[in-house]
Parts: structure tokens; C-alpha cells; sequence
């Protein structure tokens, strides 16, 4: 694990050496926001668009590239990875994360489910159209964003999913099922910094309770109003700004500098 740490701080020292190094009069530097609808959603209902007002624009920018119902797979595989990848610039920083929609069918509906784990186990599907696929397990693509985003230059960072308005025993939902478990294993394993984001959140809601926390929730257990996104977003800049070396703070705006740095405690 230790190993993991510090293999995972010299990458975003490098990474962010070279955006910081940037002359004031180069264009900004580029954080993406790759994700599902709770990250990008109408009217600013996912924490990607708010998130913006935590940075400074004339020092780097906020590119919200998620998309609603998109699993890592179907991401992936209708191209919007590959606009992302393809403008990516050395130092740039790709904010990863999914898991909402990756535990459905994998061939059936809307065909986007993955296979559990984080293995290199593959399986051959006959999707609804009649064409084949081959089906990789959630840490195969979640490996796939992170390596290609540091083959361009870039630092990924991944995060768990955000949490549902789901309650038990006086007790918020704290995880997603197993996949903010498999994102910390990739992040690990990767080597690249990893925000327990599902965590962050829930220690809030709770200390929120739930008829606060309804009141962000106004259609579904899964997506918040724009109160929650602001929410959620000024979470992840607290869930940022305490990794190691504090890379970010070079880049807030005075809201987001106004936010204390958090880090969830291991599960």
C-alpha cells in the first residue's frame, strides 16, 4: 500500500508540475469531468456543472464531458471517450468516475451492464441489434480511461459514485454496491489518487438527516436538484483538496479555497 501512495504522488507531482508550469499567458490548463448523469444532468442537476465555481477560469478550466445513463461501457463505446482522450494536453486532469448504470444487463434493455470485478475477464454478448460484443469487467474499462489518460499526459483521478437517497435503520446508503470498492482497487493498482466520494457524501447526509436530504431528492433516490449537485460538488473539491500535496489548491477560486479539505476514513 505504501508503495501504492507514493508511486501515486510522484505521478501527480509530475502532472501538476507541468500544468503549474504553464507561462500565465498559455491557455489554461483543463480539468474533465467524465461520468453519468449524476455528474451532468439538465438544469445543473449533476455536481459537474456547479463544480465549475470552485476554480479559478483564468487558471485552468472546466470541461464537464459526463453523460447521462452512460456506463463506463456504453462511455466508452458510443465515442465519448475518445473526444475526450483525443483532447487531452500534458497535465491535464481527468475526474473519473461511475458505477450508477454498469449493473444491468449486459445485453438486454439498454444493453450497458459490464461484468463484475476488476479481472480481465471477458465474455461474448448477442446485443438486442443482433451484433456481438465482447463484455469487459468494471475495473477493465475504468483501467482503459486511466491508462490512456496518462499515455496523453494527463492525471486521472478516480472517484466512488455518488450515493442514493436510500435509508435503512436510521442509516444513508454509504456505498454503491461493490464499485467504489473496485475504483479504489484500480485507483491502487494504477497507482493514481483515488476520492472516496461515496463516503464524503454519505457522512454528510447523515449529519444532514433524512428529511433534509428528501428535500434534495424531488423526482428519484438517485438524482439530486440543483441544491444537491452544489452539494456534492463542493464535496469533491473537499474530497480533492485534502490528497496528498494539495494539488488543487493552486487553481480555486475564493468559494472553493472557503471549503476545508475532507478525507473519508477507510471503511
Amino acid at each position: 500500500m505504501r508503495k501504492h501512495v507514493l508511486s501515486a504522488l510522484a505521478f501527480s507531482y509530475l502532472a501538476w508540475t507541468a500544468l503549474a508550469a504553464q507561462p500565465a499567458t498559455s491557455e489554461p490548463g483543463t480539468i474533465y469531468v467524465v461520468g453519468d448523469s449524476t455528474a451532468k444532468n439538465g438544469n445543473a442537476r449533476g455536481w459537474g456543472t456547479p463544480f465549475a465555481q470552485f476554480f479559478d477560469a483564468s487558471l485552468v478550466k472546466i470541461e464537464n464531458r459526463a453523460h447521462g445513463g452512460r456506463s463506463s461501457r456504453t462511455f466508452l463505446n458510443e465515442g465519448s471517450w475518445d473526444a475526450v482522450k483525443d483532447n487531452l494536453k500534458p497535465g491535464d486532469l481527468v475526474l473519473i468516475q461511475f458505477g450508477h448504470n454498469d449493473g444491468g444487463p449486459p445485453d438486454q434493455g439498454r444493453a450497458r451492464g459490464v461484468l463484475r470485478g476488476v479481472g480481465e475477464e471477458s465474455k461474448d454478448f448477442t446485443m438486442p441489434d443482433g451484433k456481438t460484443e465482447r463484455v469487459h469487467t468494471f475495473g477493465w474499462y475504468i483501467r482503459k480511461f486511466v491508462q490512456e489518460s496518462k499515455a496523453k499526459g494527463g492525471q486521472p483521478i478516480l472517484l466512488s459514485p455518488t450515493v442514493r437517497n436510500i435509508w435503512k435503520d436510521g442509516q444513508v446508503e454509504h456505498e454503491l454496491g461493490q464499485y467504489g470498492r473496485w475504483t479504489r482497487q484500480v485507483a491502487e493498482a494504477e497507482h493514481v489518487p483515488f476520492v472516496d466520494l461515496s463516503r464524503i457524501i454519505a457522512e454528510r447526509y447523515q449529519s444532514l438527516g433524512p428529511d433534509a436530504v428528501q428535500a434534495l431528492f424531488p423526482e428519484d433516490h438517485t438524482h439530486t436538484s440543483e441544491a444537491g449537485a452544489e452539494l456534492n460538488a463542493s464535496l469533491v473539491v473537499s474530497g480533492l483538496r485534502a490528497l496528498d500535496g494539495a494539488p488543487f489548491d493552486r487553481f480555486l477560486s475564493t468559494t472553493g479555497r472557503a471549503l476545508a479539505a475532507y478525507r473519508a476514513p477507510q471503511p
